[in-house]
């Protein structure tokens, strides 16, 4: 099961002594079939910079730190591999994950495919209530060879009530939000669970594909 750790800042000194009160540790873990472009989105998120070719052996991991409604949050990204060799063994990479993105090639019909059954594992392992997941749609540069359609990734979507979101790692389009959306919701749920009296209904977000905005809607 997903445990959410908070840090307190006085314990652990590797944190700037002038950070907000509250601080909170995330694992997150991507998950989908292998050149879909998942190590190019971390590492275009951490490092600002764009790999087009970024084999991934197991795991690879990144650190990253933000800041929210006077929260620090520190995200725990694990890069897994998507080839089938490692599929047995990526389970152990997502235990105790507080999020999932699972991504595809906009581009490859087949990945769209492997997501779902990413999907399916995930369903599994964890509860609704226990984890953020979103579908991300990647490589949006190629959008003339797309082969899933937007409406297609945003049915499937809401028929599972979870997030959906397009990007492209190449160009840096709506890296920075992907990540930025997901902290809103993993501190969302984490509020959530601490005062459960002050929250009738689980919300989630959506982004406007046309505008880099967010909206709340409830799940269905």
């Amino acid at each position: 099961m997903a445990q959410r750790r908070a840090v307190n800042e006085e314990t652990n000194s590797g944190w700037d002594a002038h950070s907000p009160k509250e601080s909170y540790v995330f694992k997150v873990v991507l998950l989908g079939d292998s050149s879909v472009g998942k190590s190019s989105l971390a590492y275009r998120y951490v490092k600002k910079d764009f790999r087009d070719s970024l084999p991934t052996v197991g795991c690879s991991f990144f650190n990253q730190c933000v800041t929210l409604d006077a929260t620090t949050i520190k995200l725990e990204i694990w890069d897994t591999a998507g080839q089938e060799k490692y599929h047995s063994v990526c389970h152990l990479y997502y235990r105790g994950a507080n999020a999932a993105l699972l991504v595809y090639d906009i581009a490859r019909k087949e990945s769209f495919e492997k997501a779902k059954v990413w999907l399916s594992e995930l369903e599994k392992e964890f509860l609704q209530d226990e984890i953020i997941i979103i579908l991300v749609g990647n490589k949006l540069d190629l959008s003339a060879e797309r082969e899933v359609s937007i409406q297609e990734a945003q049915e499937f979507a809401k028929t599972k009530c979870i997030l959906y979101m397009e990007t492209s790692a190449k160009s840096d389009y709506q890296v920075t939000e992907l990540f930025m959306m997901l902290a809103h919701e993993l501190l969302k749920l984490e509020q959530e669970k601490e005062n459960p009296l002050q929250t009738a209904h689980w919300k989630k977000s959506q982004i406007d594909l046309q505008q880099t905005t967010f909206h709340l809607t409830k799940c269905c």
